[in-house]
């Protein structure tokens, strides 16, 4: 029999959470609860997840305030589902190993709210830290403060983030979504990003190297690092930031049927942070079927800066579609590689012809 509990006070989803059991599902009643809440060691089972959720779906608990709106560390098996996270003045949300990679896996955030923070400095809407065989579906993460990133991932592995948004401003030092540390196989989908600061999408970053999951191989021989390893980017609207994309010491991406809209200097960075001799330069990352429409006063570099110690002839382009608003004629933008099938400067209603109906980017 499953185990069903209705809490109405932070104490109580506190108790709830230490006694919960494999199925367990905990419903937390409408109103505000105090942020601060720290939960470590529940653990769901295979098909029997603990389950946090708002219990009037149409009334969401809110937690509000707190050093961390939540933190989880040394979960499995758990869900929450359609609570509210806002005005934490750390993390909004945050989710830890415990300092030992792989304690925390199977964990489904659905639904959720988080942000609305006023803080400065490396705090993040939703932080994830070792996290693996995750999903990030229908979030909300607005408005992080300054100097964070909406989601920030260091060492995760096998994860989804699906059909979220991301909103802020354009403030350079922020990041929308940020994978680094040693992340790997890890997919963003069908998300929308609205000025979600200076790098929408950092495919990478720049890690201390006592953070990343796993340990660094760093015994002398061939570069063998990453910040970032097999990512993907599929069918996203990506509107605003200073770079819509950056890549920052990974090794190997896909960015496939996006719209990127109004870019404010660059489509993408091609960049090395990570200096130390064991890791990899940026390489093989796959652009292809993307739709990218700027204007020319906001259009440096040809739309992609590229730094050095990268590779930036291991870049693929494909069937992609570039259009300058202002400026048709100047719709090329400055590749590192030659394109295969690129459309350059066809206006937006001619597009269907070159992507077809059904994977037109939207």
């Amino acid at each position: 029999m499953k185990q069903e509990t209705v809490v109405r006070d932070l104490a109580a989803l506190s108790r709830a959470l230490k006694t919960a059991r494999p199925g367990a599902r905990i419903r937390v009643a409408p109103g505000e609860y105090p942020g601060g809440a720290f939960v470590e060691n529940a653990h769901g089972a295979a098909g029997k997840p603990i389950v946090v959720e708002a219990a009037d779906p149409t009334r969401p608990p809110v937690f509000r305030g707190g050093s961390n709106g939540m933190q989880l560390s040394g979960v499995s098996h758990l869900e929450l589902r359609g609570l509210h996270f806002l005005g934490a003045r750390g993390n909004g949300l945050n989710l830890d190993d415990g300092g030992r990679f792989g304690a925390s896996h199977h964990v489904i955030l659905r639904d959720l709210r988080v942000g609305e923070m006023s803080v400065r400095g490396n705090f993040d809407g939703i932080k994830l830290s070792g996290l693996t065989d995750f999903s990030i579906v229908g979030c909300t993460v607005v408005n992080w403060g300054v100097g964070g990133q909406g989601i920030d991932m260091v060492g995760c592995h096998r994860g989804t983030i699906e059909s979220c948004t991301i909103r802020h401003t354009d403030e350079e030092r922020s990041a929308g979504v940020q994978l680094k540390g040693g992340t790997a196989d890890v997919i963003v989908r069908r998300c929308k990003f609205e000025s979600a600061g200076g790098r929408a999408l950092n495919v990478g970053g720049s890690t201390g190297l006592e953070f990343f999951r796993p340990k660094l191989d760093l015994a002398p021989g061939a570069p063998r690092n990453v910040e970032a390893r097999n990512i993907t980017v599929e069918g996203c609207t990506i509107e605003g930031s200073q770079a819509s994309l950056a890549f920052v010491g990974v090794d190997g991406a896909k960015v496939r049927f996006n719209t990127i809209r109004s870019p404010r200097r660059w489509a993408m960075r091609i960049l090395q942070e990570t200096r130390e001799p064991s890791f990899l330069p940026c390489r093989g990352v796959v652009f292809e079927g993307n739709l990218v429409v700027f204007s020319s006063e906001s259009w440096a570099s040809g739309g992609v800066n590229i730094g050095d110690r990268t590779a930036p002839e291991t870049f693929r382009f494909a069937r992609n579609a570039w259009l300058c608003l202002d400026a048709p004629s100047r719709s090329r933008p400055q590749l590192p590689t030659p394109e295969i099938g690129g459309v350059y400067g066809v206006p937006l209603e001619r597009l269907e012809k070159h992507f077809g109906a059904d994977a037109l980017p939207r």
